[in-house]
């Protein structure tokens, strides 16, 4: 079964009572029971939810594996993956990564015991000097946020197989339509729902993508019983998104191209971070595991002044001003106040994340449009 068909139809089927073709928003928090035990397989909305249990197979047949598991929101799956390890235990992450993810990594999980060694992974190579024989997971996002650095999947996979050792990733930045990590040897996908899988900034949602039966069980048991599970409407709103998501992407897609190449040839401009040129670092990589660039960049303006970044932030109309991506409609970031304003100025530094740095999330309008709201913004400075 192709992406768009299986974004439509996978895991999900026809109301048995009525006949309805969207998956009915079952909106309760218990099921009667015919006797102590004896039930239809759901017993506490906690535990399972007819909703959201087409949604969780809809999202493993996306990303080719068994077994999905959704939450309340990203961080909500990611703490839900962090209880699988034990104070001791060692995770090897990108250095280029969402600021909540280290927040939580530092802030919370490292007060409990586990150690993080954040590194860069352009070589993934370079993870092989950090593992030992506490080291139980190699984390990465690949394309990362917010400097979109590409890192080689099947690689870090195969280092993570070599040394018994499970590979996550974070696949948000290029959706289950651009990218399958599973097929490459990863062992864990997350998602951030709320972003490209959802697409319409109005929900937030979180998931884990997994193949191994054992890590399905425990997942599910955390899932149970630390209950960070979302509604059932949160989940039909999700699932209805989905049934676009190959449309969208092919759009931001074709969008994020012609930004990206009009950004890199404005004389205002100093770098710009997107994987389709052919001199990013790491783009052959990109072209075989992805299968298109996305709508996902990062730009810094000449002379590196804070006044002439805040000026863009604030002088654009149809690229808003907000926290998320990942949308139908076109929004501008500043990271180092922003999404990634828990990480230490010195650690943003080392990889890449400047002051000045601007993150686009390039929706599905006109491009035209979009091009000409740039234009009178970058005008301005």
């Amino acid at each position: 079964m192709k992406f768009g068909t299986k974004a439509i139809h996978a895991g999900v089927f026809p109301d048995p009572t009525t006949g309805a073709i969207m998956t009915p928003i079952f909106q309760t928090s218990t099921y009667v029971q015919e006797a102590p035990g004896n039930h239809k397989g759901y017993e506490y909305a906690r535990t399972q939810n007819p909703t959201r249990a087409q949604l969780q197979d809809n999202l493993a047949a996306l990303e080719n594996a068994k077994h999905g598991f959704c939450f309340s929101t990203g961080m909500g799956s990611i703490d839900t993956l962090m209880k699988l390890f034990n104070p001791g235990d060692e995770i090897i992450c990108t250095n280029d990564l969402y600021g909540g993810t280290y927040r939580i990594f530092t802030k919370v999980y490292q007060n409990l015991g586990l150690k993080f060694h954040f590194i860069g992974m352009e070589d993934v190579a370079n993870i092989e000097s950090y593992i030992n024989s506490n080291t139980k997971m190699i984390w990465i996002e690949t394309p990362t946020n917010p400097t979109l650095k590409i890192i080689d999947i099947a690689g870090a996979a195969a280092i993570g197989k070599k040394h018994n050792v499970l590979l996550g990733v974070d696949n948000t930045f290029a959706s289950a339509y651009l990218q399958n990590p599973m097929d490459l040897g990863a062992d864990i996908v997350m998602h951030s729902l709320t972003k490209y899988m959802s697409g319409h900034s109005d929900v937030v949602m979180g998931a884990l993508v997994v193949n191994d039966d054992n890590l399905a069980e425990r997942i599910a048991f955390y899932q149970n019983a630390c209950g960070a599970t979302p509604g059932p409407q949160d989940c039909f709103l999700v699932l209805r998104g989905i049934k676009t998501l190959h449309l969208r992407m092919q759009r931001h897609s074709e969008n994020g191209k012609a930004i990206a190449h009009y950004l890199r040839n404005h004389p205002k401009v100093d770098k710009i971070y997107w994987p389709g040129f052919e001199d990013h670092a790491n783009h052959e990589i990109a072209k075989k595991q992805m299968r298109d660039f996305g709508g996902m960049m990062s730009f810094s303006l000449k002379g590196d002044k804070m006044d002439d970044a805040l000026k863009i932030l604030s002088g654009t109309h149809l690229f808003s001003l907000a926290e998320s991506l990942g949308g139908v409609e076109s929004l501008i970031g500043h990271p180092a106040s922003m999404t990634h304003a828990s990480i230490p100025r010195e650690e943003r530094l080392k990889s890449g994340v400047t002051d000045t740095l601007i993150r686009l999330s390039v929706g599905v309008e006109d491009v035209e449009d979009l091009i000409a709201d740039l234009e009178q913004a970058l005008a301005a400075v």
